[in-house]
């Protein structure tokens, strides 16, 4: 029978609950740095694919919405190199897409379908009737309703900051851009927002 005292080698970390944790930690640490630290420096990552632009005003407004009611626990924006995903959603989600997200909305959960290439698919009628009610539109749905979306109006006043923080997050908006802001939502509701976000999702990807 092995004498744990004197283990040495694969026997020793095997039998040491500490030293297994701490080499598991240094491997994974180590690994992620590999996988990771490349795409910081890789073009296709970190440069926007030709003819993306910032958010507007309104659709950054509607991004927000979109993430303060949890769209996202739902609804993935993220669509693989599948055949059946592009055949279902439309072209592969590219890197190049999302630089300007801050944060980006990927995912594998979807209780809903992906949203990625939702831009255009609808009118934007369509949508206003599906988020007040979704089995107006769609009789099978389980999506919540939001009728409190058209009733709510956008918060104008918060919105030059909002630019100027995704500015020094590297986001090109110009001072022009930032100083209408708030016109730009100006008697805007929640409901005109989040329509015109998910109007523009994936359009800049043919």
């Amino acid at each position: 029978m092995a004498n744990h005292a004197h283990a040495t080698g694969h026997e020793r970390i095997e039998t040491s609950n500490f030293l297994m944790i701490v080499l598991i930690l240094v491997t994974v640490a180590i690994g992620g740095l590999v996988e990771i630290v490349p795409l910081f420096f890789q073009r296709s990552t970190t440069q926007p694919v030709p003819g993306l632009k910032p958010y507007e005003p309104l659709q950054l407004a509607g991004r927000d919405i979109y993430i303060r009611e949890g769209c996202y626990n739902c609804h993935s924006q993220m669509i693989r190199p599948l055949q059946a995903e592009t055949l279902r959603y439309g072209h592969y989600s590219v890197a190049g897409e999302f630089v300007y997200d801050h944060p980006f909305q990927w995912g594998s959960k979807r209780t809903g379908p992906d949203l990625q290439r939702v831009g255009g698919k609808y009118s934007d009628e369509w949508h206003r009737v599906h988020l007040n009610n979704p089995r107006d539109v769609v009789p099978e749905s389980n999506m919540p309703s939001y009728p409190w979306l058209a009733k709510n109006a956008v918060d104008a006043d918060v919105m030059p900051a909002k630019l100027t923080a995704l500015r020094r997050l590297g986001v090109p908006y110009t001072e022009a851009d930032i100083s209408g802001a708030a016109a730009a939502v100006k008697d805007k509701t929640e409901l005109d927002a989040l329509v015109a976000y998910l109007q523009v999702l994936g359009t800049h990807v043919k």
